[in-house]
């Protein structure tokens, strides 16, 4: 039996060997695969964060009774308005502290509206880290936490099928 061996494409100018092109698809295919993973893990580590953070408030965070003195308006790329309330309350050890919210909504409800009462749960040591009840709620960190989990696991599957099948 004979085998044809037909000549592949010269070796560029001080290479031996030619560059196969499998192996030139592949690394544009592995730089794709980078941005979504790279998202995937920074909105998988935004969530990761805030659901600590809630949860680290949950457990060793004080209440104290707030008023809401006013609302900073924050405008995005867009134009889009977004309300944080800023909370006024005196900590167990008698600092006075006024911080704003970190989430901000389009409209605000009366009940959150300026000279408003509120409860406050704050960190007795960085009173800055602090929710206002009923306003910041975890659902944002769990929505980023899901995404950045389902897109970086899915980038990996894919990657590691393509490794595979190779």
């Amino acid at each position: 039996m004979v085998t044809l061996v037909t000549p592949g494409p010269e070796p560029a100018p001080g290479n031996r060997h030619p560059r196969p092109r499998v192996a030139q698809g592949m690394q544009l295919e592995w730089l794709f695969a980078l941005i979504p993973l790279t998202v995937g893990a920074g909105f998988l580590a935004f969530g990761v964060h805030g659901l600590r953070r809630a949860e680290t408030l949950r457990r060793r965070g004080v209440t104290a009774r707030a008023r809401i003195v006013r609302h900073e308006v924050r405008r995005d790329d867009e134009g889009a308005r977004y309300h944080h309330p800023v909370a006024s309350w005196t900590t167990q050890d008698g600092r006075e502290c006024t911080h704003a919210s970190r989430f901000g909504r389009g409209t605000v409800a009366p009940r959150y509206g300026v000279g408003a009462t509120v409860v406050v749960r704050y960190d007795p040591t960085k009173p800055s880290r602090f929710i206002i009840q009923g306003w910041d709620t975890p659902t944002v960190d769990r929505l980023f936490t899901v995404l950045g989990a389902v897109l970086a696991g899915a980038t990996v599957g894919v990657v590691l099928v393509r490794l595979v099948t190779l």
